[in-house]
């Protein structure tokens, strides 16, 4: 994931602003369709599994409590250090990507600086095959990483590239993928015709962030939206499909109503609060019964 300008981390997920001065005022089209997530339990399970069958030190620990409760501690984590590490991963590579196309748009770049950190951590077969596809496909860059704004529903987002492909206009969203056990690239997620979809109803797109200066959105009509897979053996970029659009912006909207509503229940307050045991009620004795508890007849 990039890191532009006017994007926050907050509370209620991933925010833009209007501007370097202004404060967060929409959620960002991934924190959108991330309120449509699954569970994720089953995966998490067996990455700390994994993690403690391949620990290391696991055959030494057999019969040790301790040993075995800080392995287990370790494992436990598996699937956050992996996310997080395919989190940066995903970020090199995307750094990488933006850099060719500046470069291609006669921009300052850092080509050679974004190719040299990929070589550091083993993984410039990334670059690779993206150099290879960027030629295979003729790619002609228009706008790279290009921040998007619509006020009618409230959200922003970023683009990873609009390009023309083909003699087509393009919106296009990268995805790092791993390689199955065929070499081939993983598939994309249908999500991303969402995240397309959402960056193809902009209103506006972002000119100057210190400025808060803004113009409207210029490569909304009828674009080819495409999300591609970049992987360590091929590149696959994927079309997604005109009839579908329709009911993945639907989605979207509903997901957009979810956010507000959740937004909304944590800004109003506390959910749940303490109550203290009601007082203590004494039980109300009929008329009379102090005098016959004192041995004294009851007045009529």
């Amino acid at each position: 994931m990039t890191d532009p300008a006017l994007a926050h981390a907050t509370e209620f997920g991933r925010m833009y602003s209007r501007s370097l001065t202004e404060p967060p005022a929409v959620p960002s089209i991934t924190t959108v369709i991330a309120q449509g997530s699954t569970s994720l339990a089953g995966w998490h399970s067996y990455m700390a599994a994994s993690a403690v069958v391949k620990h290391p030190a696991l055959p030494g620990a057999v019969g040790n409590a301790g040993q075995l409760r800080s392995i287990v501690k370790e494992a436990s984590r598996a699937s956050e250090v992996y996310r997080d590490q395919a989190a940066e991963r995903g970020t090199r590579v995307h750094y990488y990507c933006e850099q060719v196309a500046l470069r291609a748009l006669d921009q300052p770049h850092q080509l050679a600086e974004a190719r040299a950190v990929l070589a550091e951590h083993g993984e410039h077969q990334f670059a690779d095959r993206f150099d290879e596809w960027w030629q295979l496909y003729q790619v002609q860059p228009v706008a790279a990483e290009i921040t998007v704004w619509n006020h009618e529903l409230g959200y922003a987002g970023t683009l990873d590239l609009v390009a023309k492909i083909g003699g087509r206009l393009c919106l296009i969203d990268y995805k790092t993928k791993n390689t199955d056990r065929d070499g081939q690239v993983k598939q994309l997620d249908d999500k991303v015709v969402m995240q397309l979809v959402a960056g193809m109803k902009a209103e506006e797109s972002l000119v100057d962030a210190g400025r808060g200066e803004w113009e409207p959105w210029q490569y909304g009509q009828d674009p080819l939206l495409l999300g591609v897979a970049v992987g360590q053996t091929e590149v696959r970029p994927m079309r997604a499909n005109p009839a579908v659009l329709p009911q993945h912006w639907y989605k979207f909207c509903a997901l957009r109503r979810v956010w507000q509503t959740s937004h909304d229940a944590l800004a109003a307050g506390q959910a749940l609060l303490p109550i203290a045991p009601p007082p203590v009620q004494h039980p109300v004795q009929p008329a009379g019964a102090h005098a016959a508890a004192a041995g004294q007849p009851a007045s009529n």
